[in-house]
C-alpha cells in the first residue's frame, strides 16, 4: 500500500500554476526527493501535503486516509522546516515535547519518549539548553527529534540542510538517511541541491514549471534522463544536437555537426527524429593526438565515437581535472578526467566514448505548465 498518494494535485497563485495535475505515489518507508529550480512547485507540493496550502483540485492520501481538507495538526505528518522553526524561549526538551503536549500525552510518557528520541538523535544531555546555545547541526537534530517523537505516518523535510556549512551539510546527508532508514518512515525531502537528492533518495522526482518531468532511481535520473531539460539540469551534460539516421541494430546512429555518433536511446525509435546526444563529462576519455593526425594508442580506444578538438580551458579540482574542449565551431564539451597526465590549453586532443555511454533523447526540452 502506498504511504503517500497524490491524485491530480493542482495549485495556482493567481495566473501562476505552481503545481499542475501532479500524480504520485510513495511506497511505505520510501524516501523521495523533490528536486528542481526555484519556483518549480516542489515546496508548494510539500506544503499541500502538510496542510499549509490548500489544493485547488485533486486529493491527498496519507497512509490510505484522505486528508485533503484536514488541518495540519490532523494529518499525522512530521515537518522539519528550512529554518527549523524552534521556539527560542523553550529548551530542547520543551521543543521536542511540544507536539506531545498538544496531543495530550501523559507527562510520564512525554518524559520517556523525549529522552528516547534525544538519544536517537545524539542529543542526550542537551535537553536543558536553548536553541541559541546549540550549533547548527544540533538545532537541525532537535527539529528532527520534534518531528519524529510522536511517530508520524510521514516525514516532510523542506531543505533542512540549507543553513549548514558545506562540510556539516555533507555529514548530515548520511545522518538523515540512516535515521530515516532506522525509523522506516516514508519521507518527502525537498531540495535544490542535486548531490543531496542523489545521495539521500530511493527515488528522485524532478519538477519544472509545476510539472513532474521524471521520477526514478537516482542512477536512472542521471544516466537515463527522460528529456533534454532533465539531462541539462541534473549534473553536467554535453548535449550535441543531431538527427537519427539509422536505428536498425538497437544502437542509434545520429548525424551531428561533429560527425556521426552512436548511442542508445529510451523512447527514440524512429529514424529521421531530431534528438540530442547526451554524454556525461566523466564518460569522455582524452587521448593525445599525434602530429600525423592519428591517435596515441597506448591505451584502449573505442572504435566508435572518436572526436578531435582543442583544449580551451582547464581547471584543477584536486581529484580530477575539468577541461573545456572545442570539437566544432559551435560545440564545446566538458571533460572530467584524472589530473595527470596534463593536457594544456591549446593542445590538440582526441576524445572517445562508447555507444553505451551516449544517451539519445528527444530534442524537445520537456513539459512545462
Amino acid at each position: 500500500m502506498s504511504s503517500i498518494r497524490l491524485s491530480s494535485l493542482t495549485k495556482s497563485f493567481g495566473p501562476l500554476v505552481a503545481v499542475n495535475n501532479l500524480n504520485l505515489e510513495l511506497r511505505q518507508g520510501e524516501l523521495v526527493a523533490f528536486l528542481g529550480p526555484s519556483g518549480c512547485g516542489k515546496t508548494t507540493t510539500l506544503r499541500m501535503i502538510a496542510g499549509f496550502e490548500r489544493a485547488d483540485r485533486g486529493a491527498i492520501y496519507l497512509g490510505g486516509r484522505e486528508v485533503t481538507g484536514l488541518p495540519p495538526e490532523r494529518r499525522d505528518a512530521g515537518m522539519v522546516f528550512q529554518n527549523y522553526a524552534l521556539f527560542p524561549h523553550l529548551t530542547v526538551f520543551e521543543n521536542v515535547a511540544f507536539g506531545l503536549q498538544m496531543r495530550k500525552v501523559p507527562k510520564s510518557d512525554i518524559r520517556q519518549r523525549v529522552a528516547d528520541i534525544l538519544a536517537k538523535v545524539q542529543l542526550t544531555g542537551l535537553g536543558d539548553r536553548y536553541p541559541p546555545q546549540l550549533s547548527g547541526g544540533q538545532q537541525q537534530r532537535t527539529a528532527l527529534a520534534r518531528a519524529l517523537v510522536y511517530n508520524p505516518t510521514v516525514l516532510l523535510l523542506d531543505e533542512p540542510l540549507a543553513n549548514l556549512d558545506a562540510k556539516l551539510r555533507e555529514e548530515m546527508r548520511f545522518y538523515i538517511r540512516s535515521l530515516q532508514q532506522e525509523f522506516g518512515i516514508t519521507t518527502v525531502y525537498v531540495t535544490h541541491d542535486q548531490a543531496e537528492a542523489l545521495v539521500l533518495a530511493d527515488r528522485v522526482a524532478v519538477m519544472r514549471g509545476g510539472v513532474l518531468q521524471q521520477i526514478d532511481a537516482p542512477e536512472e535520473i542521471y544516466r537515463r534522463p527522460r528529456n533534454a531539460w532533465v539531462a541539462d539540469f541534473v549534473g553536467i551534460a554535453n548535449l550535441i544536437p543531431g538527427r537519427v539516421v539509422d536505428d536498425s541494430d538497437g544502437v542509434h546512429v545520429v548525424e551531428t555537426s561533429v560527425g556521426r555518433l552512436r548511442g542508445v536511446a529510451g523512447e527514440i525509435t524512429a529514424a529521421d527524429s531530431d534528438v540530442v546526444v547526451n554524454v556525461r563529462p566523466e564518460s569522455l576519455r582524452l587521448h593525445v593526438q599525434l602530429e600525423t593526425g592519428g591517435l596515441d594508442r597506448s591505451g584502449a580506444i573505442p572504435a566508435e565515437n572518436q572526436l578531435s578538438g582543442v583544449v580551451e580551458d582547464r581547471a584543477y579540482l584536486g581529484n580530477l581535472a575539468d577541461y573545456r574542449v572545442r570539437i566544432g565551431p559551435d560545440v564545446v564539451v566538458r571533460v572530467q578526467a584524472e589530473p595527470f597526465p596534463v593536457f594544456h590549453v591549446g593542445d590538440r586532443v582526441a576524445l572517445s566514448f562508447t555507444a553505451e555511454q551516449a544517451w539519445i533523447i528527444n530534442a524537445d526540452g520537456g513539459v512545462e505548465a
